[in-house]
């Protein structure tokens, strides 16, 4: 699989103190993973969880999703050993919480120069400076912390998001100067499936990648709100079909519906349609 178009529209946060969630995730039709040691764990298990979590995923079966681990700080008393997994197994990424400058994910690419490097973007001073967070040659994503930026924000929850609006655009702003992949933010009530689906067609229509999870029910509506549907694979293909008729007999554009038909048209065509093959490719792991 193309690593450029790798799916990423559900990505499920799994406890490291969950053996269960842990083994159940490997079935699951997430897209990615991440196996958390920072919040979703007690202060009391968090080294048992890193050394269940060690274990899992020596033992591998998680095919083609991405598996990141969202560690705990390294100001903080477990930060340090949490970065034992990474020599441990085959990871993708380092999800790095509470980053607010370029000089956090330094110290972590210093420690762990051959694991890319994700940020969690949850802060009023990493928003500010995601230009250059999303800049950094490690880095590989962001991934958007909203409760806690609400929480720093003293905003207040709205169904449209109008408070974090500016925060989610800045970073998508950010992470699409930079070429990286950019993951939206959890949606608390699990159980609300109509606000789940509004909330992901929001973030996919202002332009994220996918969409951060904390239940497995929520995967099924991510997947389809942020996976290209059958109809927009249709027509992006009638759109290369009649871009190159118009390019065969010398014009610059087409017409197909009554629209123009541009070179940036076939650009994200052509990008839909190889994300499309991604996810059917990821589906055979």
């Amino acid at each position: 699989m193309d690593p450029a178009f790798r799916p990423f529209r559900s990505v499920l946060y799994v406890p490291a103190s969950n053996n269960r969630g842990m083994e159940k995730a490997k079935d699951l039709p997430e897209d990615a993973v991440i196996f958390d040691l920072e919040d979703a764990v007690a202060a009391d298990v968090k080294p048992a969880a890193r050394d269940q979590l060690a274990d899992m995923l020596a033992g591998g079966g998680y095919g083609g999703r991405v598996c990141l681990v969202r560690t705990n700080g390294l100001d903080t008393p477990w930060g340090q050993d949490d970065l034992r997994v990474f020599g441990q197994a085959d990871v993708d990424g380092i999800l790095v919480p509470k980053v607010e400058s370029t000089a956090d994910l330094d110290a972590l690419a210093d420690l762990c120069p051959n694991v890319p490097l994700w940020a969690m973007m949850e802060t009023p001073k990493a928003i500010l400076n995601a230009v250059h967070i999303a800049a950094h040659p490690k880095l590989a994503g962001l991934i958007m912390g909203t409760n806690d930026l609400a929480h720093d924000l003293h905003s207040r929850s709205r169904p449209d998001r109008m408070p974090l609006l500016a925060a989610l655009q800045m970073c998508l702003l950010a992470a699409r100067a930079a070429g990286v992949v950019c993951i939206d933010g959890v949606y608390n009530a699990f159980t609300d499936k109509d606000g789940l689906r509004q909330e992901c067609r929001q973030g996919r229509d202002l332009g994220f990648d996918g969409k951060t999870l904390i239940h497995p029910s929520q995967i099924d509506a991510a997947n389809e709100m942020f996976g290209p549907s059958e109809v927009e694979v249709a027509f992006a293909r009638r759109q290369i079909e009649a871009f190159d008729f118009a390019f065969a007999n010398g014009k610059g554009v087409a017409v197909l519906d009554g629209q123009i038909v541009e070179n940036l048209h076939i650009e994200t065509a052509k990008a839909l349609i190889a994300k499309n093959a991604a996810i059917v490719a990821a589906r055979k792991d």
